[in-house]
């Protein structure tokens, strides 16, 4: 079983399943809605999901008829998305998990469109907190 939460914590979801076809999205509406360089994404079967705390809270987005994104009206984090041409399966954004997964990203996807400053192969300083200088 995978455990997650939005950021703030009102809102608590469970998997009781594998989680399948996780990428890294970088078209630009992934982006848009992470507000990062790109969406880790993964699908669950719908019946190996459930929010077990916070439902109250969430609320949701349509930019597409019929796919629809579920977040946290209080800290805003994406929860899941749910498409009706897919109801089997609901995606969810890999960052909101707090247990460990055992699954592994396939791939890099809308490459072509990522943000023009993200250069995945740059050779960056590591650090385990914040940079040098950075309080």
């Amino acid at each position: 079983m995978y455990q997650g939460a939005c950021l703030c914590g009102e809102v608590a979801v469970e998997i009781n399943g594998p989680i399948s076809s996780i990428i890294h999205c970088h078209c630009s509406l992934c982006r848009k809605s992470s507000g990062t360089a790109f969406a880790t994404n993964g699908f669950v079967q719908s019946t190996d999901f459930a929010v077990v705390k916070g439902a109250a809270c969430l609320s949701q987005f349509s930019f597409k008829p019929g796919r629809v994104r579920h977040f946290c009206r209080n800290c805003g984090s994406p929860v899941y998305s749910s498409n009706a041409d897919d109801p089997a399966r609901i995606r969810i954004r890999l960052g909101i998990l707090n247990s460990e997964i055992s699954e592994r990203p396939l791939s890099h996807n809308f490459y072509s469109s990522k943000a023009n400053w993200e250069d995945l192969d740059a050779n960056l300083p590591r650090y385990d907190s914040f940079e040098p200088g950075r309080s």
